[in-house]
């Protein structure tokens, strides 16, 4: 009989370990794996929620990783992490301007 919560936590960890195969945060974009699916944005899993999610084990874990990401407890993922930040998915801020 499996134990859920061992269940739970190789989920978590799997999550934290795969890379988005494919789409905006993929391999082409992010080499060489992809972002990994605990660090994609929340908007984009909603995007999938409406869309429809992949069908197997990818879409199972991009709903799990919803679920944490809506719930507020993203902390499960620093833990798996190994101390190392998220992904960081945003441009850099322009901090200079020149005015003619």
């Amino acid at each position: 009989m499996n134990d859920p919560l061992q269940t739970l936590q190789q989920a978590l960890q799997e999550a934290t370990l795969t890379g988005m195969p494919f789409g905006k945060y993929g391999p082409q974009n992010y080499p060489p794996h992809g972002v990994p699916l605990s660090d994609l944005p929340f908007e984009y899993l909603q995007w999938f929620q409406q869309r429809g999610f992949p069908s197997g084990r990818l879409g199972e874990l991009l709903e799990l990783v919803l679920r944490i990401k809506r719930d507020g407890a993203e902390e499960v993922f620093s833990a798996l992490r190994g101390g190392q930040q998220p992904h960081n998915l945003r441009q850099p801020r322009r901090r200079k301007w020149e005015f003619q």
